[in-house]
């Protein structure tokens, strides 16, 4: 089985393991209520997981997820790694020494001596008889859930959709284990309260048919047996990477970079894992795993003699458009010497994960939107400079959310104008659509902010829009701290000039035929024009909208 599909069962692992996580704390946090209602809660989660479905699908996934992690730790040359990913690694190794005494007195001892293990036994062991057990427990959660949240995070982050997503998933992130051990903390003030009346105690240690003394050294000796056990697998793991190592001494390569030092590595090793051993800065946003492109290198010498690339490596590859001589540094493994170039700086962020390079972008079908204030220069003459600023961010604020509310990418902010981009990772036919809804979002936001500002202008501020659809390169350019997401091409410079033609045309927006018609709507009803563009043989068909707000039957309720 290839890494690729190593870590594809892993993942899948990977969610069970965090369902089951998560349904628990939501059980643990009904203690907020009372100890009834976490039995209640009880109820529900072992009819989902104490049956031989859930069982299989439980501890199947603990057993897969746990010795793929083995395996990915043997089948890594180097331990070198990002400090996250050292975190993760640390984090998950440490879990199973830590929950190994919760499992057997629960599941296990469920299983095997048919004792039960409601909320009011397992925190009176925890809370009441040994608080230093309960304080282990609380360090487990801890350190299963942030390994869990670390995991998800350097999963999602390359998601289109993430970044506007991620505000919600950590304060899930951060409310979920925080309501779990609240809910802990009050279940444990209720059971001390209960177990200083008389009888309670053994009353309940009957009715949950707790372990006697002989079945409670049968499971502490299956707990000593799976430590030993899972000790003696990391100690295996550890002493074959050594005599793996030992072996890869005699047989080594020379990896020559064009922009710094010749790294002596042994065969076997990644590209990336070279650069790591030889402390090479290299970019590897994903760390290591195959999940993006900033990695990849143009291989200068020894091309011929690389392995060829796999699915995944080829997925990637093809995503970026990357020329044939370039490889991702951590899925390529040379058997002889090779001379490469790193294409990605190795400061590159997650936002740039999936562009071609830092100083070249990828052509895309895209819309672009051009907006601009009309008359704002003479209505500043007359105001300090203090209100000019203030009414032009009021501006920018409202321009901005119409544009990221249908969608788009505020792309520059210049003077009073804007550029934006839609359709990026969706294609024209939705960035069109959603650069019409951009639109009329903008004049009636401009409605809004001139009731607002009556008091403050002369005249109602106006504005002037521009769309086109067409290619455009795209991607993250700029210098030093002055990076960003823009697009360049005939395509934007069409959009400029339809949006300078909204003045000639005395019109909020004029549209290239090629949005209608990439947007399914019917302008037919608004004139027509053959608008001429310097540098370009062609006119470009357009339709002049002299007021936005005639667009609203036409577009669809959601771009």
């Amino acid at each position: 089985m290839s890494a690729y599909h190593v870590r594809r069962v892993r993942l899948a692992a990977a969610f069970v393991l965090l369902t089951y996580v998560v349904l628990h704390f939501l059980n643990h946090s009904l203690g907020l209520i009372s100890l009834g209602a976490m039995e209640t809660g009880r109820w529900w989660f072992l009819a989902l997981w104490r049956n031989w479905p859930g069982t299989v699908a439980l501890y199947g996934a603990i057993i897969v997820h746990g010795v793929l992690a083995l395996w990915l730790l043997y089948q890594r040359r180097s331990l070198r790694m990002p400090a996250w990913e050292a975190l993760q690694y640390s984090l998950g190794l440490l879990i199973p020494a830590l929950l190994v005494v919760h499992v057997t007195g629960t599941r296990i001892a469920w299983w095997l001596v048919d004792a039960d293990d409601p909320y009011a036994r397992v925190v009176l062991g925890l809370w009441v008889t040994a608080p230093q057990f309960g304080a282990r427990q609380v360090l487990a959660i801890t350190v299963v859930w942030v390994h869990a949240c670390i995991g998800v995070h350097y999963w999602l982050r390359f998601r289109g959709w993430y970044p506007r997503a991620r505000p919600w998933l950590f304060t899930v992130a951060l409310l979920l284990p925080v309501l779990a051990l609240l809910g802990f903390v009050s279940a444990g003030r209720e059971v001390a309260a209960l177990a200083r009346t008389p009888g309670w105690v053994p009353s309940l240690l009957a009715r949950a048919n707790a372990p006697d003394p002989a079945e409670a050294a049968r499971l502490l000796a299956i707990r000593q047996g799976f430590l030993n056990t899972y000790l003696l697998a990391l100690v295996v793991v550890l002493l074959a990477r050594g005599v793996r190592r030992l072996q890869e001494r005699r047989h080594s390569l020379r990896v020559a970079y064009t922009t710094g030092p010749i790294v002596t590595a042994p065969v076997g090793f990644t590209i990336l894992e070279a650069s790591r051993l030889g402390r090479v800065p290299h970019a590897s946003v994903c760390g290591g795993r195959g999940r993006c492109s900033t990695c990849r290198v143009r291989v200068v010498r020894g091309l011929d003699a690389l392995p060829p690339p796999s699915e995944a490596e080829q997925r990637v590859l093809a995503r970026v458009g990357a020329a044939p001589d370039v490889r991702l540094a951590c899925q390529t493994r040379p058997a002889r010497d090779v001379t490469v170039t790193p294409l990605v700086p190795p400061s590159i962020d997650a936002g740039g994960a999936l562009a071609p390079d830092a100083r070249q972008g990828r052509e895309r079908e895209l819309a672009v939107l051009f907006a601009d204030l009309r008359g704002f220069t003479r209505m500043a003459e007359h105001k300090l400079p203090y209100d000019v600023v203030f009414v032009l961010n009021r501006y920018f604020a409202t321009v901005g959310t119409a544009i990221t509310g249908a969608g788009g990418v505020t792309n520059q902010f210049t003077g009073d104008g804007v550029m934006a981009l839609f359709g990026i990772d969706d294609g024209p036919a939705v960035g069109s659509r959603q650069a019409l809804a951009a639109a009329q979002a903008m004049v009636e936001g401009m409605t809004r902010l001139n009731a607002e500002l009556a008091a403050e202008l002369a005249a109602p501020l106006r504005i002037g829009i521009g769309i086109h659809a067409g290619p455009g390169v795209v991607g993250w350019m700029g210098w030093g701290q002055s990076f960003y997401l823009t697009a360049v091409g005939d395509t934007v410079h069409v959009a400029a000039r339809l949006e300078q033609a909204t003045k000639d045309y005395q019109a909020e927006l004029v549209v290239s035929e090629d949005v209608a018609g990439r947007a399914g709507v019917d302008l037919s009803a608004f004139p027509a024009h053959q608008l001429s563009v310097r540098n370009r043989t062609e006119p470009v068909a357009v339709r002049v909208v002299a007021h936005v707000a005639e667009l609203r039957p036409m577009l669809p309720s959601r771009p």
